[in-house]
């Protein structure tokens, strides 16, 4: 079974912490119902979708991904960069615990689940604005003895390191190189995004199904062409509270 764990959109999500993007006024029901519209996805694609409810005291609570890093016997709770949202991590963990060991990045380090790219047993993690090298080195020393290596990538100029490149296949990233360097991923195939769309390189693989949003056509257009199929969801109100498709739910597998 294929869990995708999510949270309501906050009523205050207007509120939102913003490093890279100016602030838009955001449509709360709009986003509302774009939210849901990617939870019915999600379970047409197979997942049970077990959501949490809103807080309306957090903002950016609907991005769910920041709050752990979820393998497959251990999920390790994050200590997100931005201080306002620490508070969100506590309701993650207490449903994390029914399926994994659960851990804890603790201060001075700071992590963020969106800069955490799992490609097999490497966790390939952005050192960006919101995740350091000290929470880094303390997610290397927990999943090291459940056989899981990591990989440091610099990131500048967006969020997080899953802004700037995602698995949209086995062995296949989708990347913007401005913020990223493609060397950091050695030997593996790559899709450049197109150049007019900075923000295109966030994608969801959801088994070998591609969610991907509907704000980057020419994008979507590279991805085609490489054969890949993809299921398109608009996610436009979110976008402007600088989220993406992978920082809404948490996904992972559990046993029947």
């Amino acid at each position: 079974m294929r869990i995708a764990l999510t949270r309501g959109v906050s009523p205050s999500i207007e509120q939102c912490e913003l490093t890279h993007l100016s602030r838009q006024e955001i449509d709360v029901n709009r986003a509302r119902y774009q939210h849901a519209q990617y939870e019915n996805l999600l379970i047409d694609l197979g997942c049970k979708v077990r959501r949490l409810p809103e807080e309306p005291k957090l903002p950016d609570s609907v991005f769910v991904e920041d709050t752990a890093v979820v393998l497959d016997d251990a999920a390790v709770i994050t200590r997100p960069g931005a201080v306002l949202r620490r508070n969100e991590t506590r309701s993650v963990a207490e449903v994390l615990k029914e399926y994994r060991t659960i851990y804890q990045i603790t201060d001075p380090g700071t992590l963020d689940g969106g800069d955490v790219l799992r490609i097999g047993r490497t966790l390939f993690v952005g050192n960006s604005v919101r995740s350091n090298i000290t929470g880094i080195k303390q997610l290397m020393e927990i999943v090291a003895p459940y056989g899981y290596d990591v990989e440091v990538v610099k990131v500048e100029g967006c969020l997080h390191l899953k802004s700037a490149v995602s698995l949209v296949g086995e062995e296949t990233l989708l990347i913007n190189r401005s913020w990223v360097d493609a060397n950091s991923f050695t030997a593996r195939d790559f899709i450049d995004i197109d150049p007019g769309e900075p923000y295109a390189a966030n994608a969801l693989l959801v088994g070998n199904e591609l969610v991907y949003p509907q704000s980057f056509p020419l994008t979507r257009r590279r991805l085609e062409s490489k054969g890949i199929r993809v299921r398109v969801v608009d996610v436009s109100e979110l976008q402007k509270a600088e989220g993406a498709l992978t920082c809404c739910s948490l996904i992972f597998d559990i046993g029947i």
